[in-house]
């Protein structure tokens, strides 16, 4: 009877301490981008920023729901939708049911449609998808779905802003636009003719051309175009070693004109940029950190540095996304319920402490935000990115971009 008793209680304590580790389980969020290759220093910082926006956000306040921790897990996607989507089904093995990725739309549109498919067949084991970078507009618009979230501002959004900007400018003339050929680069080309044909019919696009992602190892071919087309402007989507491969070629190649562009900050671009990037250099981009919008905007920037002393917070939109969901989850009093956490996604409206008040736009999962316009500078900044001297200003701001722009997303929900 003492064995019996011995091992009954053995039993039960298993049973209570069993119970208590899958109470507590942490909440998983794969982070699916490149970890190696050509851009693996932009997708590496971008994995820095979300485990520092979990662990200050969320863990180091007690959590969320009964002390549930949010882990964030990285997969190397190579850059590759196909390995991505084997890294997605790696991620799901494991329990995962909330995916962050942001380099590349093509990655993005692979991974949207297979997050479709899988719930459509798999109702228990159910995922989101958190878009916090990849900004083609069809992600919002014609391959939307209610499992997909995009907390960056597509591009024809930041080109609405940008154009915006560039028409009120009396001195361009004459407009080069180029950038990687695939989903994304093809969505800037496009909305950048559009939008300058309609605001500034008189600005001439003297070049609009596309470039192979990632393999391009010398840009002066493209410099020396640029140059001799006479243009007074660029305006390029490159982001990773592409934008600084071609940012810097295009300066040695002599031009001074202002150079638009959509990542053209952090990641090491804004070190080696330096002084020649001074005055030519310009960001559209969400959030604002120079100068610092809020108190808990800079004491978060100062406790991310001392983490992390050559990184920058140069994508202010995964800390919203890290909060945004955060909210989300304690609000559907669920994470294993995605489908309540997308509920609660959908029309909320959350302060930034990066300025401004953001919106989720119902209809079609579109974060809708304020833009900025920055020119990389060394004068009047509190924050520099890249252990550098330079970091980027903000010269206007457009409040609410594009709140009321049209949606072909006709969403179908569970």
């Amino acid at each position: 009877m003492k064995n019996i008793t011995k091992l009954g209680a053995v039993s039960a304590l298993s049973l209570i301490i069993g119970a208590s580790a899958a109470f507590a389980e942490d909440i998983k969020v794969a982070f699916i981008d490149p970890l190696s290759g050509p851009f693996a220093s932009t997708g590496t910082n971008g994995l820095h920023q979300f485990e520092f926006a979990a662990d200050y956000m969320v863990n180091e306040k007690g959590g969320l729901l009964d002390g549930k921790k949010i882990e964030v897990v990285g997969f190397d996607n190579k850059i590759s939708p196909k390995e991505s989507l084997i890294q997605l089904q790696v991620a799901i093995d494991q329990g995962v049911r909330f995916v962050v990725q942001g380099n590349s739309s093509g990655v993005a549109n692979a991974l949207t449609e297979a997050i479709d498919k899988h719930n459509r067949r798999n109702p228990d084991s159910r995922v989101l998808f958190l878009n916090y970078a990849a900004v083609d507009p069809a992600l919002t618009n014609d391959k939307c779905n209610f499992w997909h979230f995009r907390f960056d501002a597509n591009s024809d959004i930041k080109m609405d802003a940008l154009t915006d900007v560039i028409a009120a400018d009396d001195e361009v003339k004459k407009i080069y636009v180029i950038g990687q050929d695939y989903s994304f680069g093809k969505a800037v080309s496009a909305a950048a003719n559009s939008m300058l044909k309609a605001k500034r019919p008189d600005i001439e696009i003297v070049g609009d051309e596309l470039h192979p992602i990632g393999k391009v190892k010398d840009f002066t071919p493209y410099s020396r175009k640029i140059v001799s087309s006479g243009a007074d402007a660029v305006i390029t989507g490159n982001w990773g070693a592409d934008m600084l491969g071609l940012g810097r070629s295009i300066i040695e190649n002599g031009f001074t004109g202002p150079i638009y562009t959509y990542y053209g900050a952090g990641s090491g671009m804004t070190a080696a940029f330096g002084d020649s990037g001074k005055g030519i250099i310009r960001l559209i981009s969400e959030g604002q950190v120079n100068p610092p919008p809020t108190p808990e905007a800079s004491a978060y920037y100062d406790a991310f540095s001392a983490k992390y002393p050559e990184g920058n917070i140069d994508q202010t939109r995964i800390s919203n996304t890290i909060g945004m969901l955060a909210a989300a989850i304690e609000k559907a009093g669920t994470a294993d319920d995605v489908v309540a956490v997308a509920n609660a996604l959908e029309g909320m409206e959350y302060e930034s402490m990066w300025g401004g008040t953001l919106f989720m736009r119902p209809n079609d999962h579109q974060l809708i935000q304020d833009m900025h316009i920055a020119a990389h500078t060394n004068e009047g900044i509190t924050y520099t990115f890249d252990s550098s001297d330079y970091g980027v200003l903000v010269e206007s701001t457009v409040e609410m971009a594009s709140k009321d722009s049209e949606s072909s997303c006709e969403m179908k929900r569970p």
